[in-house]
């Protein structure tokens, strides 16, 4: 096939096939995902994903029971969306207020994975992530 032109300019005949799911869209696909566990309690992801989502997930509620807590605010907010639930409170709010005190004496694994079977579509695993009561 001929070049066309410099379409997206990465030398004389311009790239070819570009990447749909770049890196970032990957990590903001997480943040919101974690985001929305931290709001509603559950969220159903692929197997993948959710690899992913409890590993984040397990390190926001790490950080929340550290002892600098201004600090541990911050570093959690730069990852977690600025959302509100249907109560008005903020995600970073029910972080710190409600899910950090269920863990306060447990030393880790903050959440669990469910195995749900396979997606119609593509039949790829769905998980279902949930918080450890």
């Amino acid at each position: 096939m001929p070049a066309q032109g410099r379409k997206n300019v990465h030398g004389k005949t311009g790239v070819r096939f570009k990447a749909a799911y770049t890196k970032s869209k990957y990590e903001n696909m997480l943040r919101n995902v974690v985001t929305d566990l931290i709001l509603h309690g559950q969220v159903k992801v692929t197997a993948a994903t959710a690899k992913d989502v409890v590993k984040e997930a397990d390190r926001l509620v790490t950080l929340t029971k550290k002892e600098d807590v201004m600090n541990a605010k911050r570093q959690a907010a730069r990852f977690v969306r600025n959302v509100n639930n249907e109560e008005g409170k903020s995600a970073l709010d029910v972080l710190f207020s409600d899910v950090a005190p269920k863990f306060a004496s447990r030393n880790g694994g903050y959440t669990r994975q469910l195995k749900l079977g396979n997606r119609r579509g593509d039949n790829a695993p769905v998980v279902l992530v949930t918080w450890v009561e």
